[in-house]
């Protein structure tokens, strides 16, 4: 597998989570009788560019076409990206005069945002079965992927834009130098580009093994990013660290002397330098923190099961299906996952099959221990869910230590070591 930011044969494998199904390919009740394809989930480095990636990729067909992740299922990250139309709309005067194309639009939350604005909006999404939750909002829609070649239609149909964004696309991409083609010949001159991306730092300091599945083919920090877009006559000209999911990081991107570089891209590569991006022997100790998850989990879950406890999953993330399948729990173990996502209920999961349910069903049910797969966002899920702990319900939160929350207010952190659960200390809810 060669590198797909410089094209280095020489990635060094650090990490294996083993063979996995598509991880937001939730199954009906019908396809569980079918043959189930995975795939090898396995991450490396390279040498040369110090760029993080799968050492195999899965078609984008195969996973985009039909996909059932929607933003605004997320208070907290609808939010976020309602203030992300605002930051580029102020800082970037954009006007009625100006298009923007968000790449992997979704059901549009953030084009909504933009609209606030007076600006024109495009939506490019390659998945069919999302293409009408934008019908009816004024929101113009490509169904198809976004590349050198349909950069050129999307030219002819509507303009250059001024902007382009891509919140959490920009890592499912395998052929990255089709893209920025694409993205040269869209933008508009002086225009820029907009990505937002988990940040391989934090990562990498919270083990988040479970943001690695098979949509993410890139695990990006700043370095690496400003090594792709040079090779095109582009570069990053600001970058910023943000705590949204368990950290990301944004950046404008533009064509080299078309805008300001600011001092935020070298101060944040300096910060990468000193975190050992650099150096295999990083991502070793990451793989390593791994091993020390899983077993520590493992363990809490078994304790609470021999204690006779029944515990159920929240969130059906595609993160969760990562965690699932490399700690290899099934219906054994886990009875079935809450989800608000009306597109997840009543199908199960791929691999391990557990059956997706409302979310209404934790207070009529009201299992003993609850095991966070949305564990980003921890805060969001306590504040809705604050009936079901006063019942004496209890939250399992798995990254980056295992914890039980048993009150809005309380945490227990379950210990890394021999005594698994039942060694805890008592720390504030927000020491996260």
């Amino acid at each position: 597998m060669a590198c797909v930011v410089c094209g280095a044969t020489t990635v060094r494998q650090f990490l294996d989570l083993g063979r996995t199904a598509l991880a937001n390919k939730f199954l009906t009740r019908e396809e569980l009788v079918q043959p189930e394809p995975t795939y090898p989930l396995r991450v490396g480095w390279c040498p040369r560019c110090s760029h993080v990636q799968l050492m195999e990729h899965v078609p984008p067909h195969e996973m985009f076409t039909d996909y059932l992740y929607i933003s605004s299922a997320s208070e907290t990250l609808t939010t976020h990206l309602v203030d992300l139309s605002d930051v580029v709309a102020e800082r970037r005067r954009l006007g009625p005069q100006d298009l923007v194309i968000d790449v992997g639009c979704n059901d549009g939350t953030l084009l909504r945002g933009f609209q606030r604005h007076g600006v024109r909006t495009l939506g490019v999404d390659p998945a069919k079965n999302l293409a009408g939750l934008t019908a009816g909002t004024g929101i113009e829609r490509y169904i198809g992927f976004f590349n050198a070649t349909t950069a050129r239609e999307l030219v002819q149909r509507w303009g250059q834009a001024s902007i382009v964004t891509a919140t959490n696309t920009f890592a499912h991409i395998p052929d990255l130098s089709d893209v920025v083609r694409g993205l040269d010949t869209v933008l508009a001159p002086g225009g820029a580009f907009v990505v937002e991306a988990h940040y391989l730092v934090d990562l990498l300091e919270q083990g988040a093994f479970d943001t690695i599945y098979h949509e993410h083919v890139s695990y990006w920090a700043l370095g690496p990013m400003t090594v792709l877009f040079a090779k095109f006559g582009m570069e990053v000209t600001s970058a910023e660290r943000l705590p949204l999911h368990h950290g990301q990081l944004r950046v404008f991107v533009q064509r080299k002397g078309e805008g300001e570089v600011q001092p935020t891209v070298a101060h944040l590569l300096q910060q990468e330098d000193a975190e050992g991006l650099g150096a295999f022997a990083t991502y070793q100790q990451f793989a390593g923190r791994v091993v020390r998850i899983k077993e520590d989990l493992k363990r809490t879950l078994h304790e609470l099961r021999m204690q006779g406890k029944r515990v159920v999953g929240y969130g059906a993330p595609a993160k969760g299906n990562t965690l699932l399948s490399f700690l290899e729990l099934g219906p054994e173990v886990i009875d079935y996952i809450v989800d608000k996502s009306l597109l997840k209920q009543g199908r199960f999961t791929p691999g391990t099959h557990l059956p997706v349910v409302g979310v209404e069903r934790l207070l009529e049910d009201q299992p003993d221990d609850v095991l966070l797969f949305a564990w980003n966002f921890v805060d969001e899920i306590i504040a809705q869910q604050a009936e079901y702990l006063r019942r004496g319900g209890t939250f399992i939160v798995p990254v980056p230590n295992v914890r039980l929350i048993h009150t809005r207010d309380s945490v227990l952190e379950a210990g890394i070591g021999p005594g698994g659960a039942s060694a805890t200390r008592r720390r504030g809810t927000h020491g996260f």
